[in-house]
């Protein structure tokens, strides 16, 4: 990974739509096996700091890319962990590599349109999944796969150049447990490292 300078005017970060607990155990030990850092106060459920404190941490990381989590607690509106990152997303000093978009169950939300997911077997396909990380039903099959969660929302509003949607973190019925690695969530973060053509094969 490359050590960020005062002449790299940007800082390239991966945004997580999760961030409890579990999530940030996940995240955390991904991003040491991956070699990525990663800011852990942007953990919480909801997201406990500003987007422009998390904006803060990261000009003070020594190399990128950087995972970043956001989490809106279950909330349909735009909260605390979507208005945390518009604001990262949009900030002049930081470029988005990618979002891992979580799938959950909060109600009255659109959702968002990614460009693939990973699903609980670990395999990268052109339809949509659920918390469990399952294939759910589409309306249009024409379409890109369709996440639904709590904090995906405002992804509609940001510049994401590539999405990749998960079921929840570091759960899916096991399939995604720490104990193993996180395979799934591992996936989808290397699949965006690989689109953004940081990492090959």
């Amino acid at each position: 990974m490359e050590k960020v300078t005062e002449l790299d005017k940007k800082i390239r970060v991966i945004l997580v739509t999760d961030g409890d607990r579990v999530a940030q155990q996940a995240v955390e030990t991904i991003g040491a096996s991956l070699g990525l850092r990663c800011i852990s106060a942007s953990a919480g459920n909801p997201t406990p700091i500003s987007g422009k404190k998390i904006v803060e941490l990261l000009k003070t990381v020594p190399y990128d890319p950087v995972l970043v989590m956001f989490d809106d607690k279950g909330r349909c509106e735009k909260a605390e962990g979507e208005q945390a990152l518009e604001y990262v997303a949009n900030h002049p000093d930081i470029e988005v590599l990618g979002a891992v978009a979580v799938a959950s169950n909060t109600t009255g939300i659109d959702g968002v349109h990614a460009d693939a997911c990973i699903d609980c077997q670990g395999h990268v396909i052109d339809l949509s999944v659920d918390k469990k990380g399952e294939i759910k039903k589409q309306k249009d099959c024409a379409c890109n796969p369709m996440i639904t969660g709590d904090t995906v929302d405002v992804l509609n509003d940001v510049e994401i150049p590539v999405i990749i949607g998960v079921g929840d973190i570091g759960k899916m019925d096991k399939h995604d447990d720490l104990s193993r690695g996180a395979p799934i969530t591992r996936r989808a973060i290397e699949e965006i490292l690989k689109r953004s053509d940081i990492i090959h094969g």
